[in-house]
């Protein structure tokens, strides 16, 4: 067996070999303080090159109509992949949304994805984007066959995956494998509850800590910072959008103005916040839930205790959340070449 196995191997071409030997499944982080991940890995193994084909198509502008707007334009790396300092995602002819473009990490430890949680399947993801008609304005139909009249994209999807075929299934799945090496898991805070050197606390951010963990931590569950729900934080409605949230994908009255609640990774880089990309400083977001909140049919029964509404916050206790918020801030993710632009 063992020297049928060598003659075999000795009869494949070259590069068939080469292909054999540089085409190696990654291994995913999955660090220690993280809960369970969600994306079945054994469906779509991240290789190395299917990787770099995800990477290469997350900041390819032909994903879009206009040939200009990948999703890397509203998703840059130095601000958590977040389009940092616009109120509204915009794309194709300058044209706004009406919602912020989410942060784009740790996406393989989320069951639902989009601020109304229009999908539940990080390979479906791309779609939304891709098919909205003022961010990239184009249909996946197109953009594959863009991809197949490419003959770079014809050779990397070769060497990614076994059938190699240019098609929707793969298109996805390259995607799913850039998205699924995005773990930002090196904060201070991880290296601070993982006993790790440099993780060490000041006295104003245990104490932030202290009352996230009394104040916030309903919500933002886990080591994640989000319970993966969708939530009526009490935000009114913005002028002039009447921006409905989950319900607009369930269709119930019982969903109005429900929203997924954010992670709160690298929060302190990734202004403005809220759906509506309303508050262009934690400070503002704090305000909010001290004086803001406003009561609903829908408003989450959290925000609503001890007779008031919302959260009660000295300006003490403000400035020590968001010191403590600032230790979420991961700069190895921020800075790792893995997923820079080229």
């Amino acid at each position: 067996m063992l020297i049928l196995l060598i003659l075999g191997l000795y009869s494949c071409s070259d590069d068939e070999a080469e292909y054999i030997s540089i085409n190696r499944e990654l291994d995913v982080n999955i660090p220690s303080n993280f809960p369970q991940i969600q994306y079945d890995l054994s469906a779509n193994p991240p290789t190395e090159k299917g990787f770099e084909l995800g990477k290469k198509l997350f900041y390819d502008g032909r994903l879009s109509s206009n040939g200009f707007i990948s999703c890397g334009f509203c998703h840059e790396q130095r601000f958590a992949f977040t389009h940092h300092g616009h109120q509204f995602s915009h794309g194709i002819d300058d044209l706004e949304g009406t919602r912020n473009a989410p942060a784009v990490q740790n996406m393989a430890f989320q069951k639902e994805f989009a601020w109304d949680g229009a999908t539940s399947h990080l390979d479906l993801f791309p779609i939304i984007p891709i098919t909205n008609e003022v961010e990239m304005g184009e249909t996946v139909s197109n953009v594959v066959s863009k991809l197949r009249e490419d003959d770079e994209y014809q050779k990397l999807f070769t060497e990614a995956f076994d059938e190699g075929e240019v098609n929707n299934e793969y298109f996805f799945k390259a995607l799913s494998q850039f998205m699924v090496m995005m773990v930002s898991s090196n904060s201070t805070y991880d290296k601070y509850v993982r006993g790790e050197e440099g993780g060490e606390f000041t006295e104003t951010e245990e104490y932030g800590y202290e009352l996230f963990q009394q104040k916030c931590a309903s919500c933002h569950t886990s080591d994640l910072f989000t319970d993966d729900a969708f939530r009526n934080n009490g935000l009114p409605p913005y002028p002039g959008i009447n921006d409905i949230g989950r319900a607009e994908v369930t269709g119930s009255t019982a969903d109005n103005y429900k929203f997924k609640v954010p992670s709160l990774r690298n929060v302190a880089i990734t202004a403005p916040y809220m759906h509506d990309g309303r508050f262009g400083s934690l400070a503002s977001v704090l305000n909010f839930y001290d004086t803001g909140v406003q009561d609903s049919e829908t408003l989450d029964p959290i925000l609503k205790q001890n007779n008031r509404l919302g959260i009660d916050l000295s300006e003490e206790e403000k400035q020590a959340l968001i010191a403590f918020l600032n230790t979420l801030t991961d700069e190895t993710f921020l800075n790792d070449e893995r997923f820079a632009e080229y």
